[in-house]
């Protein structure tokens, strides 16, 4: 049998989504998981998005424009003025999720052998879209013990050659729920100037921010316009992961047009997704609103649960809806797998992302996991009183 690629044998599993063979059996058996493990939030989608996909009219669900209907953009215009990001409709690309997005942003940015600089622990699929690519992620590392505060500049100075064209960040920060002050994001602006790169920016949860401090934007900092691609995705703010649509803007026209040619090829956007995700811009105000009172009564049941816990413990994350825990565990994976194989109590467990997965050196959070506070308060505080029980038992084992 012909051997498959490198870069296939080189892509990392998820760590999101890796166990779910055995949350499968676990379920089998009759035990209940509460997922901790994935960003889906239960929250309801939008009734506006509901009622527009109950209600299309069309005879014939037709192809779109490969950048996304351009009512769709427009549309979108007036949702990022709210946040003084001032756009065109020809300045926003719409793909198929937040994952296209980076994946197209990759492909027309950077040649095989190219490096991009992202501060850890990150999203892992990022790796999967760099190596998709041929890129070369080079991390710098923060710490659980700076709260995964952005490290030093000169950490990322170092970094930088003749082969490093950009730096990825994700702001409010998935998987550590860490906000970028104004001071880091000037930091970062100076060095795309100074070396002349582009600067990727995940933007998905600007809803999210639980802090007086105001939301910084890539597209506010001034002076690296044509530099930055912003990534953004309407799967979190409107819970509606499944419409898999997201959005690529950049006002760099040369790099809009190389886009175009990856959204061509695929041909165009979801159809149906764009239906939905163009209602869903038009929910009242007190959607938005109920949903952030939710989730800041989530994060504080979490948090406070999870730091009672003996052993645990969890910086405040100041955004998205994650946060990225240390256990008193050596292993990290072992014990999230453990949890759906071994463990159970009253019929229940509980599944989590090992954190080791979200840095490029899987030596690196190894007794980390990331925590997804996208259930209720009563499902949290039950998930956090079988990780307490999952806890004991498995450090009790010897």
């Amino acid at each position: 049998m012909p051997p498959i690629s490198q870069r296939a044998e080189l892509m990392p599993a998820s760590p999101i989504r890796k166990l779910v063979p055995l949350a499968e059996a676990a379920k089998a058996r009759g035990t209940k998981i509460y997922h901790l493990n994935i960003g889906q939030p239960d929250v309801p989608t939008p009734q506006v998005g509901l009622d527009a996909l109950r209600h299309i009219d069309r005879t014939v669900l037709e192809y779109s424009p490969s950048d996304g209907y351009r009512s769709l953009r427009e549309k979108l215009v007036e949702y990022y003025a709210q946040y003084q990001i001032k756009l065109s409709p020809d300045e926003i690309i719409v793909t198929t999720g937040g994952s296209e997005a980076v994946l197209f942003a990759f492909m027309s940015c950077l040649n095989p052998g190219d490096e991009i600089i992202v501060p850890e622990p990150a999203y892992a699929n990022y790796m999967a879209f760099a190596i998709s690519a041929g890129a070369v992620i080079r991390p710098v590392v923060s710490t659980i013990e700076q709260g995964f505060a952005l490290p030093d500049i000169a950490e990322f100075e170092r970094l930088i050659n003749e082969r490093t064209r950009g730096i990825l960040i994700c702001n409010p920060n998935n998987p550590t729920g860490y906000l970028y002050t104004r001071k880091e994001m000037d930091r970062i602006r100076d060095l795309v100037k100074r070396y002349d790169l582009f600067l990727f920016s995940d933007e998905v949860y600007r809803e999210f921010i639980y802090t007086g401090s105001p939301y910084i934007s890539a597209c506010h900092l001034e002076g690296i316009e044509e530099h930055v691609v912003l990534i953004d995705s309407l799967s979190k703010r409107y819970s509606e992961c499944g419409i898999r649509i997201g959005a690529l803007i950049t006002k760099n026209r040369k790099l809009r047009d190389a886009v175009m040619k990856f959204c061509q090829a695929r041909l165009s956007p979801p159809l149906l997704g764009q239906i939905v995700a163009e209602a869903s811009i038009d929910a009242p105000r007190s959607y938005s609103a109920e949903v952030y009172e939710e989730y800041i009564e989530r994060r504080k049941c979490l948090i406070d649960g999870l730091n009672r816990i003996p052993g645990v413990y969890s910086p405040i994350p100041m955004g998205a809806f994650y946060t990225v825990a240390r256990l008193p565990v050596e292993n990290s994976d072992d014990f999230c797998a453990w949890c759906l194989s071994d463990f159970s109590y009253e019929g229940e467990t509980v599944m989590m992302a090992p954190a080791s997965g979200f840095y490029s050196d899987p030596a690196y959070g190894r007794n980390e996991v990331r925590i997804a506070y996208v259930l209720n308060k009563r499902d949290l505080t039950r998930a956090l009183f079988l990780l307490e029980k999952a806890l004991e038992a498995y450090n009790s084992r010897k």
